[in-house]
């Protein structure tokens, strides 16, 4: 299954970026912990022109904190760049990114040279609640559907402290096809993007591989951890559907309603603290769909170059 969701809106959030990025000393890209490389824009590198980042990897208090550390550590041996952890909602971590911003431009701050931030990420990352917490107020939108912002704001946080907020933005084409399983189940594009039972499935490969005891205790399988990381994902699904009441009529399976449960419990959490890739895993995905990109791009060049057929007279 092909996720690809670009509407319009993003296409002038890429314009805003482009012009804004220009005068901006430090980019802060929100990820989400359960899927930081899923949830990094690929673009941004590109828009922002090798701006100093800062890669805030939130909803922290959601993902398996293991696997977080592990995110920490890659991004920080990046060069010009820093990533920090955190749950948006909670005001004293949410201070370290100003903090951090220092360090990654230690010449900019005071009236003279304020300091001018852009912040950027993927729908439904948690935006608007992280500018809310520093700002003390409710000044952004926050919602659990992609695309909530749509225009760019400006917001200071201190006098020499200027923070411009821009609305979420996917990229063109997903070449990683575990990254669009992943950015949906997230809830990062839209519903009318993605098949929520090819999702549900995918979902549920990725969590009983590393977290099948809390497939069990959330479900009541009374299954141990190794049976259910053996069983096929539709096996699987089925069981979580009869554990629930996913049934339709006559006993069948009620698969839209199972996967829609699913999928629900992973974005409230009640699954548990879970991530779904490491930085290795992903490292092979994307290098894997780079090629498989490369390789779609070789073809359609071969054939917009072949030479047609003369006409038959």
């Amino acid at each position: 299954m092909s996720i690809q969701w670009f509407p319009g809106h993003m296409h002038l959030t890429r314009k805003a970026i482009t012009e804004r990025v220009k005068e901006i000393d430090v980019v802060i890209e929100m990820l989400d912990a359960r899927l930081p490389g899923s949830s990094a824009n690929p673009l941004l590198a590109e828009l922002t022109a090798g701006r100093p980042t800062l890669k805030v990897v939130n909803k922290q208090d959601m993902a398996d904190p293991v696997r977080t550390a592990l995110w920490l550590d890659h991004y920080n041996a990046q060069p010009r760049t820093r990533a920090i952890a955190l749950d948006a909602s909670h005001t004293a971590p949410a201070r370290a990114i100003i903090a951090a911003c220092h360090e990654l431009a230690p010449n900019r701050g005071g009236m003279v040279k304020p300091m001018r931030v852009l912040i950027c990420g993927i729908p439904n990352v948690g935006k608007s609640t992280l500018i809310n917490t520093l700002m003390g107020r409710r000044s952004a939108k926050t919602g659990d559907e992609a695309g909530i912002t749509r225009n760019e704001q400006r917001i200071a946080l201190a006098d020499d402290f200027y923070l411009y907020d821009t609305p979420g933005m996917l990229w063109p084409r997903i070449v990683v096809p575990e990254s669009g399983y992943n950015l949906a189940a997230s809830g990062a594009v839209g519903r009318n993007a993605y098949d929520e039972q090819e999702v549900a499935l995918e979902l549920l490969s990725r969590l009983k591989a590393a977290y099948a005891a809390q497939l069990d205790a959330r479900y009541k399988l009374g299954l141990l951890p190794e049976a259910i990381a053996s069983l096929p994902d539709e096996e699987l699904m089925e069981a979580i559907a009869r554990k629930r009441g996913a049934i339709a009529s006559g006993g069948a399976v009620n698969w839209q309603k199972a996967a829609e449960l699913v999928i629900a419990d992973f974005r409230s959490n009640a699954i548990g603290r879970v991530t779904l890739e490491t930085p290795g895993e992903f490292t092979q995905w994307l290098a894997t769909g780079q090629q498989a990109d490369a390789e779609r791009l070789a073809r359609k060049k071969e054939r917009s170059i072949k030479p047609a057929k003369p006409r038959k007279r």
